[in-house]
Formats: C-alpha cells, structure tokens, sequence
C-alpha cells in the first residue's frame, strides 16, 4: 500500500550480441565514449571497493563506456547481484559529477553489504548522453499518447527522435551480457535491478515495464512524472495510462518510488500518488512496493544521496532472499 513517511524517515531521508569490438579495463581506461584514450586519473574515486570500465559499440544507440564498481572483497568464487544505474557520472566521485554533487554509491553500498542488509552486488553506473539525456530518457511508447500541444512541445527537447526503446536495447541485449561474461554475477531476474532519478526514474519505471523478464526490481527517485519543467497533467496522465497497461507481473517484482516537495520536486507528489493507485490496482502493496514523500528535500543528488540506502536496502535486501 502507498506508504506515509516514517516517523523514523524524519530530515533523513541473452547470450552476448554481435558487436564490433569492446575493450575490458581494470586499472586503466582503454576508451572512452567518444573511442578516444584517456588517462586513468579520469576514473571514479571511490572509498571503497574500485571501479573497473568497459566500453561498448552499440548498434542501437552513441557508443560509450560504462563504470563498474566491485566491492572490496570482490572474488570470481561468488556470485553478484546486479544494479544497473543511470547518469553515472553522478554516482561515485564529485569530481566526475557536473554540479560537485554525487551520490555516494560505493559508500553506501559497501556499508549495506558489511553489515548483512544487502545481498553481494555490483553496480554498472551508465553515463548520460549529455543533450541526448531527455531523447534517451522518456518512455518512447508514451510518446503517441499525449496530446497536443504538450507532445510537441516535449518533442522539441528531444535532440533528434525518440530513444529510449533504442537505450533499453543497449542495455538488456548489449550491456548486460557482456557484465554477466566478464564478472561473477548472477544472471536471473531476481538479482537484476536498475535505479535513476528524476527522467532517469522515468527510464527506470520503463525498463522494468518494457523488460520484465530482466529486471526483478526498481528504484525511481523523484520520478520525472511532468516530462518537462513546467507542470502539466497530459504527461502524466499518459505515462500512467501506459502504466495501466504494461505494469510488471506484482508476484515477481518490486517497486520503490520516493520523491521531496521542494524545488522540482513540487510538482510530484499529486502524480506520485495517482501512479502509486495505479500500482496499489495492479497487485502491489506491502513487500514489493514503497512509496515515501521526504517533506523538505529538494530535487537534488544530495537529497538523492541520502535516501539512496532506503532504496537499495527495499530492492536489493537480504530479507528478500529468505
């Protein structure tokens, strides 16, 4: 059922496709998005664990790189969960991040996994495509179900058409083998999750709609319900009428939604709440789905941060193995 903020929450928050080359690093970068050679000072710094990158020819949609993070203890003796992240250069390092921001991932990560509350994992942080971010981002199959004027007046942020069924393509029929040859993982739904916020919680909600059979649970962190920055209700209605149609199956997957009431994020709870009945319709309730508002959080990596355990403890936690 849609869940109230916790008094506790207070102030806290298939086989590998045919690809022209890929290049596996482990201490150093090999290539980069654009196919040039960078130096290894522009990985990640992380506290814990390491960063190990991989680049990709795709077929589908800019070829680029993407950042894996191994804990500490890593071992090709065990098996790892994966997370699967969107704007990854917002993940690890403030160095990396556009605004000095991230979001802390390896640190809470590597804490959840010591103390028990989460399953093994790595996480695959995936770059954004810089002013193809939006075109990538929003669901595609939404997209004919808008009306006018907002259709087009979405459509003119897009750089070029739509790609967001072609992104999904890159990950499930790309990415995802290639994480599954190179690193000790497990391959099955129930251990493959994926994680954005704000368009990226929009890409989330999609890939798990869109690929149900990947991808066991999401986390969508300030979901960007309004598709562009000034508030409309036919985005939203449309993304909810696709939802209605495409949900996953509620007996084998988990969502998490969260989102603040400041800054952008304003404009979400009313949306959040008439998505969230759509799910409560659809089968979800206590177990496999969260929905938390965090009064006085902003639309923010920091913010992000900090609900970020939350979020990964309800799709990644051990609780759920049992």
């Amino acid at each position: 059922m849609f869940s109230p903020r916790p008094p506790s929450f207070t102030n806290k928050c298939i086989a590998v496709s045919s690809l022209a080359f890929v290049i596996f690093t482990t201490a150093v970068i090999h290539a980069n998005a654009a196919g040039t050679e960078p130096s290894a000072d522009s990985l990640p710094r992380v506290t814990s664990g390491r960063i190990e990158r991989i680049f990709v020819q795709s077929q589908f949609i800019d070829s680029r790189s993407a950042d894996v993070w191994l804990p500490e203890d890593y071992s090709p003796q065990k098996k790892y969960a994966v997370l699967y992240m969107h704007d990854g250069l917002m993940l690890f390092d403030t160095a990396s991040a556009w605004n000095g921001l991230e979001w802390r991932v390896d640190e809470t990560a590597a804490e959840l996994i010591k103390s028990g509350e989460i399953r093994d994992l790595i996480v695959v942080a995936i770059p954004n495509n810089g002013k193809k971010r939006r075109t990538e981002f929003f669901p595609e199959k939404v997209l004919t179900a808008i009306p006018e004027p907002e259709q087009s007046r979405l459509r003119e942020l897009f750089t070029g058409e739509p790609l967001a069924d072609e992104y999904l393509k890159f990950i499930v029929k790309e990415l995802k083998p290639l994480i599954d040859a190179r690193w000790s993982t497990l391959t099955d739904r129930e251990n493959t999750f994926i994680c954005g916020s704000s368009s990226g919680g929009l890409i989330t909600l999609y890939a798990i709609c869109e690929y149900p059979e990947i991808f066991g649970a999401a986390a969508c962190l300030s979901t960007h319900w309004t598709g562009m920055l000034s508030y409309n209700e036919a985005i939203p209605a449309a993304l909810t009428g696709y939802l209605k149609e495409n949900l996953p199956d509620p007996k084998t997957h988990r969502l998490y939604f969260d989102h603040g009431n400041k800054t952008l994020d304003e404009n979400y709870p009313r949306f959040q709440r008439l998505a969230d009945l759509v799910f409560i319709n659809a089968g979800y309730g206590t177990g496999n789905f969260l929905s938390l508002q965090f009064d006085g959080d902003d639309h923010s990596e920091r913010a992000w941060a900090r609900r970020f355990p939350i979020a990964l403890k309800f799709i990644a936690g051990n609780r759920l193995r049992q």
